[in-house]
């Protein structure tokens, strides 16, 4: 049996539909896994849609091991002038990992854990965490993600899941899925925006402007998938990280621009429509 680590802020909908997505997938016996512990850096009490999240978790079963963030946080900065972790964030990693349950597990999941790992955790844990974009691709929240694939005039984007680092976003590739974004809707919606500036469109359509909407939808419906693929992969062997934190296939051969699931997310994608 696979062992997974899951780490969650639990902040709303979307961190409740990726612990229900994985398990959902274990309970059906279409993954040979187990998430071995949940962790929440929130308590009980400190928000309503984490307390969702929170029964979530002891409704399936699952161990579950609440820290507090804000309360060990105290008002105090996270890093110095320079942006490193400071002493006392370096400490709440240490009493993060004092209080998880052994044994460690193969793969943890970052499924909406809104902190920057420092590098005692980052060593001591293999941890993925999903990006909307493609390896190569843009950086930031997948709102930047896009608006910079519209601001390039990009005819493809994706989906990755990258290893956990302290670098915010930097870390190497795992897996990943990529789409196009040319063709119907997407050469349509393009038109109507040629010409405009950016901020322009920004400013009077936002996230509502149709060009926008239509990639992050496209994107939106892989995550999950990508997510669950990516478990599927480690679980069988077909990807691993070694000691020394390399992505490598079952050969055992580095895969540096990430391993390619795009064909296993279409046919997932394929199955849930029909």
């Amino acid at each position: 049996m696979y062992r997974l680590g899951w780490f969650s802020t639990a902040r709303g909908k979307g961190s409740q539909g990726l612990l229900r997505a994985v398990q959902e997938s274990i309970l059906a016996g279409e993954l040979d896994a187990e998430i071995s512990f949940v962790f929440c850096s929130r308590e009980p009490g400190e928000a309503a849609e984490t307390d969702v999240f929170l029964k979530m978790v002891t409704d399936y079963h699952i161990p579950l091991v609440c820290f507090s963030y804000r309360k060990f946080k105290a008002g105090r900065p996270d890093t110095d002038e320079r942006g490193n972790l400071v002493s006392w964030r370096l400490e709440y990693d240490r009493q993060i990992m004092e209080r998880l349950p052994p044994p460690k597990p193969a793969i943890s999941v970052l499924a909406g854990y809104m902190l920057v790992m420092g590098p005692e955790m980052c060593r001591e844990y293999d941890m993925i965490n999903l990006h909307p974009a493609a390896p190569g691709g843009p950086v930031g929240t997948w709102q930047e993600v896009i608006w910079q694939l519209i601001a390039g005039e990009a005819r493809e984007t994706g989906v990755m899941m990258h290893l956990v680092i302290p670098e915010l976003d930097k870390g190497p590739p795992v897996t990943y899925c990529t789409f196009p974004i040319t063709g119907e809707p997407f050469d349509r919606y393009r038109e109507e925006i040629r010409g405009q500036p950016l901020e322009v469109i920004r400013k009077s359509q936002g996230e509502n402007n149709r060009l926008f909407r239509a990639i992050r939808e496209h994107g939106y419906i892989r995550e999950l998938p990508l997510v669950v693929a990516t478990i599927r992969a480690f679980s069988q062997g077909r990807v691993s990280i070694t000691a020394d934190k390399k992505v490598v296939d079952a050969a055992g051969r580095p895969v540096p621009a990430g391993y390619d699931l795009s064909t296993e997310i279409d046919r997932m994608l394929e199955q849930r429509s029909g």
